[in-house]
């Protein structure tokens, strides 16, 4: 059940990317606005500059005319506050009426923080008093009393990542909330897909928010069941088949073959029935080792064939089947060279012997069978990075690329062939490849460097 953590952790990782986001986004917005709004400062600036801008001569105070145009723009009026006599020295055109001409101490503090009869106020230090200007009522907003508590801009920061915190613990659980159905109704699902791939019945509850995926996995474990329910039965049908037939064969096979062989040596027959005693005896011998392989394929094949694994130097085992086929007085025109490096004395691997010299011994056997004309066969034993090889090779006819590709790719080597009476049933490759999948190894075929057939065995070794 590990993909239903990572599901969880999937939605998680979006929820908590979603709020980083979302955070960045109002943050990045927030100081867009703020920059947006940072011109708005400038009405201080503007009252000091008029102030800078305002002159006195003999006929009283004069303003420049550039900054008298842009007050007019704006829509802005401006005052001058003298500081002795605390009265309106100077105005620009167009005063409000309701503005006073004479103040106070504490109406010029008001003023300076606020508002005149609502006109936002901002003020600008002149020489011999205080210039006073005046926007239309609904250009600012002045805060009044702008003074915080200490701490309160101290902890700013703090409070700042705990509200985040406390505003991320709330979208988690909300999230959390809404889809808990959710996770509840993808974990069976996840359970029955794995259960499906193990070849496991399967059930799930038919409810939720994944009912129709849910019914649909019970369909399909129920056609998966019946299917495999069915293919047993044919393969224990064909198994048992193979195995009656194998047994009954057996005895008459036998029967054949003994009288064949007195005939064969019989000697008050003719020369020419004695021959075909002795063809009798040679298909006799064919018909047995094919049914010794054909029964021993289904038994690797079922996992009938009780494997005995014990410790075994590879080296002395296949150097064996070199010599007991050395001993067999076969053909002269097959000789068979043991190749193995004379400085490699061991290579202890886990097998079950008898098996592992079937194989061998097949692929021996397999070079002489498809060389009536004669070859060299070639054996020896690699060893590298903890694993023995076995190498068969030959210089005979081998095999094209197309065939060699089929031999290591199809699931059997089955070969028929209307064109000559003997069918090459392909069983020894079969063989060998089941016994070397029993242990774990592995079987190649290629051209060999002598340029016929070659086919490598490799097994683990064993430490």
């Amino acid at each position: 059940m590990k993909s239903v953590p990572k599901l969880i952790r999937r939605f998680v990782g979006i929820m908590f990317l979603s709020s980083l986001l979302l955070i960045i986004l109002n943050f990045a917005l927030l100081c867009i606005y703020t920059l947006n709004q940072a011109p708005n400062g400038s009405p201080w600036i503007t009252a000091q500059e008029v102030a800078d801008a305002l002159s006195q001569n003999e006929n009283g105070y004069i303003l420049t005319e550039d900054t008298a145009l842009e007050l007019q723009n704006t829509d802005v009026w401006a005052i001058l506050i003298d500081n002795r006599t605390m009265k309106v020295v100077w105005q620009t055109e167009k005063l409000p009426e309701n503005v006073p001409i004479s103040y106070t101490a504490s109406d010029i503090a008001s003023l300076t923080r606020g508002y005149i009869d609502g006109y936002p106020t901002f003020t600008g230090e002149a020489e011999n008093g205080l210039v006073v200007l005046g926007y239309p009522k609904d250009s600012f907003w002045k805060h009044m009393w702008p003074s915080w508590d200490y701490n309160f801009i101290a902890n700013l920061p703090k409070t700042v990542l705990s509200v985040f915190a406390i505003n991320i613990a709330l979208i988690f659980i909300i999230y959390v909330i809404a889809n808990s159905k959710l996770l509840k109704s993808v974990k069976p699902i996840v359970s029955g897909i794995q259960a499906l791939s193990t070849n496991e019945e399967v059930h799930l509850r038919e409810k939720g928010l994944l009912s129709e995926l849910a019914v649909n996995i019970n369909k399909t474990s129920d056609i998966l069941q019946t299917q495999s329910r069915q293919l047993r039965k044919r393969e224990s049908a064909r198994a048992n088949w193979i195995a009656g037939v194998s047994h009954d064969i057996r005895t008459p096979l036998s029967m054949v073959m003994g009288y064949a062989g007195q005939l064969e040596s019989d000697m008050q027959l003719s020369e020419d029935n004695r021959k075909k005693a002795t063809v009798i005896v040679r298909q006799s011998e064919r018909m047995r080792n094919l049914i010794n392989d054909l029964n021993l394929a289904s038994k690797l094949e079922y996992n009938m064939q009780p494997i005995n694994p014990k410790k075994q130097n590879l080296i002395a085992v296949i150097r064996q089947v070199v010599v007991d086929f050395i001993n067999m007085n076969i053909d002269e025109k097959y000789m068979i060279e043991w190749e193995t490096d004379e400085t490699l004395t061991s290579c202890p691997v886990c097998i079950d012997k008898d098996l592992i010299k079937r194989a061998v011994s097949n692929l021996i056997q397999n070079s002489i069978n498809h060389n009536k004309q004669g070859c060299h066969i070639f054996v020896r034993v690699i060893s590298e990075n903890n694993v023995c090889t076995v190498v068969v090779a030959d210089d005979g006819v081998g095999a094209t690329d197309e065939q060699i590709k089929k031999l290591n790719n199809t699931p059997h080597y089955m070969v028929c062939n209307e064109k000559t009476t003997e069918q090459r049933h392909g069983l020894g490759l079969l063989i060998v490849k089941q016994i070397i999948f029993a242990h774990n190894g592995k079987m190649l075929i290629k051209h060999s460097e002598y340029g016929g057939f070659e086919v490598d065995l490799s097994l683990p070794m064993t430490m």
